[in-house]
């Protein structure tokens, strides 16, 4: 069973930036299609940034130019860089591993931005 383990979360001001990292188990991590996504309090999840294993990467028109998703095959880990956050980032993130039709889920990390 493929495990994924997010950490970086927390409470950040406006304007702040926060680093969420995910490790994913295993020993296929290289193969994986790597995504997050977030689910605020009443809303559907969505995608916010995913990355090809070839390194490609996607972002949500809300995060472009603030957000920078990373991979590290070595580490089998996930980043997250998030600049310039707003209040409406606020929100549960999710790391993603993907797979043909295999589809893998971490707990998720809250992120908070309050002032």
């Amino acid at each position: 069973q493929v495990q994924l383990v997010e950490s970086g979360g927390g409470l950040v001001q406006p304007g702040g930036s926060l680093r969420l990292s995910c490790v994913v188990s295993g020993n296929f991590f290289s193969t994986y299609h790597m995504g997050w996504y977030r689910q605020a309090p009443g809303e559907t999840r969505e995608l916010v940034a995913e990355i090809t294993s070839g390194g490609h990467t996607n972002y949500a028109d809300s995060v472009k130019a603030r957000f920078t998703i990373s991979r590290d095959n070595a580490q089998n880990a996930v980043f997250l860089q998030m600049n310039s956050l707003k209040p409406e980032d606020t929100a549960v993130y999710y790391c993603n591993a993907a797979w043909f039709n295999d589809m893998y889920w971490g707990q998720g990390t809250q992120v908070t931005v309050s002032s």
